[in-house]
This record gives structure tokens, sequence and C-alpha cells, in this order.
């Protein structure tokens, strides 16, 4: 008798490496469930409150908390503990009164990044494609799964919208743009922050973009795993503690001595 349906079960051996699990703490991991990011560029909330926030020390724990109603994401309160988490999502708090949005360090791994309340309000979202749908209404859908009627008609693929969580509007838009402020979210360089210098044009293959950090860096990679987060040298978010700025081997030594 064959398999039906897509697996529901994780092996924690398989798991995500940027989740951090060690390897000896059990034969599973949480499988996160189907939600608006993929398994392996989400985090859980119970790998968030277990281990990383470390608000509860165990499965049921983590459990008691999500089901009270006390973790929202993106504003609406999520009772599923395998809710998948993704890139730019807030996650609030309502006990402790603190927020969190889900970035990228230099490493490529999800830096839980706390955030003042007045940011917690608005989140960036990339847009996936402009469509047209019944009676010509004009939508975009953005990289989390978002639906949203009648934007700009500025806004192009690609492009990011500043996303108002509480109205569900679009506030302001960041065109991708030669000499726009981006973070890189896939490959060898995700997690670093530079401004866009170049875009070579491949038909029929991967476009690339040049990008330059803080530091007079420029390194390259594909346009699919560049994420605008600002206009000109400004992000509209705040960045985790290294800044998208990734040392060498070399710097990396020389700081640690200073």
């Amino acid at each position: 008798m064959g398999v039906k349906g897509a697996k529901r079960h994780l092996k924690r051996i398989n798991a995500p490496k940027h989740w951090m699990l060690d390897k000896m703490g059990g034969v599973w991991a949480p499988k996160p469930s189907a939600g608006p990011h993929k398994t392996r560029e989400c985090v859980p909330l119970i790998v968030l409150l277990r281990n990383r926030l470390k608000y509860a020390l165990t499965y049921q724990e983590a459990k008691m908390i999500v089901k009270q109603r006390l973790v929202s994401v993106d504003g609406k309160p999520r009772t599923e503990m395998r809710y998948p988490a993704g890139f730019m999502d807030v996650v609030s708090l309502e006990k402790t009164n603190e927020h969190f949005r889900m970035l990228y360090d230099v490493r490529g791994r999800f830096a839980i990044h706390r955030i003042q309340a007045e940011e917690a309000k608005y989140k960036l979202c990339k847009v996936k494609a402009v469509e047209l749908g019944p009676k010509k209404v004009p939508y975009i859908v953005t990289h989390d799964g978002r639906t949203i009627r009648y934007p700009d008609p500025s806004i192009d693929k690609n492009d990011v919208v500043k996303f108002d969580i509480e109205t569900g509007k679009i506030t302001d838009f960041f065109k991708f743009d030669v000499g726009n402020v981006a973070m890189v979210v896939g490959g060898k360089n995700s997690g670093r922050v530079g401004v866009i210098t170049t875009r070579e044009r491949h038909p029929g293959s991967f476009e690339i973009i040049h990008i330059k950090d803080a530091n007079g860096h420029t390194f390259a990679t594909r346009m699919s795993y560049v994420f605008v987060i600002g206009k000109g040298n400004r992000p509209f978010v705040s960045l985790p503690k290294s800044r998208g700025i990734k040392l060498t081997i070399v710097e990396n030594m020389s700081r640690k001595k200073a």
C-alpha cells in the first residue's frame, strides 16, 4: 500500500540547520504545518518559544502558551505551535509586551530581532506576482502568501511594499532599482545587506545582481534572492547586531583580539 499525502513527521537530523537543534536531543523535530512559508525557510513557533527564546522548557509548555492565544504572528493570535514564522514576520508576545522580527544573520540563520512596538505595526513584503482577477480587479501576491487588491499601478514584480498589519493596506513601496539598499535571503551570501550596484540580464538563465556593502565589499547573487528593504542607503527596518556586514576570517580575528 502506498503512502498518501505529504509526510507528517520530520526527523531531527533532517531538520533545517538554521533551527540549531541539538543532534542528541531526540529522534524527532517539530514539522511545520502548512502555511505562508516553506518548511526550510521558516521556524515553527515551538522552536521559537522553547529553543530560542527559552520561554518554554518542554513540548507541553510551548503548547500551553500558544493555546492561551499569547503568541501573535503579524497581529493574529496563532494557536498552532507548529505554525511557520518566516522572513519579515512580526512575532508578538502579549504578556511580556515584546515584539520580534524574523531576519537573517550573515550566516544565513534566522535572527530573532527584538523591535519596538512602533516598528511592529508594519512589515515589508516582496511582490511575487502582479495579476488581474475576476472583473479585471488588479492584485499582487507577496512572498508571505498575501493577496492585496488594487495596488498602486507603479508596483511591479520584485518590488517591495510596506504593509500596515493593522489596516491591511499598503502605505509605501520600494522599487527594485539600482541604488536601493537590499538584504540577501538565499544562497551563500544570505543575510548580507548592501546597496544594489548593477543588474546583469541573462536571457534564459538567472539574472545576477551585484551588491556593495557598507565596508565596500562587493558580491553577486541571483535576483530571486534579493529583497529590497529601503530607499537609497536607508533601510526601513532595524537590522540585527552585525548590520548585515560579513567579516572575513582575518577581520573577525582582529576584532576579537581588540
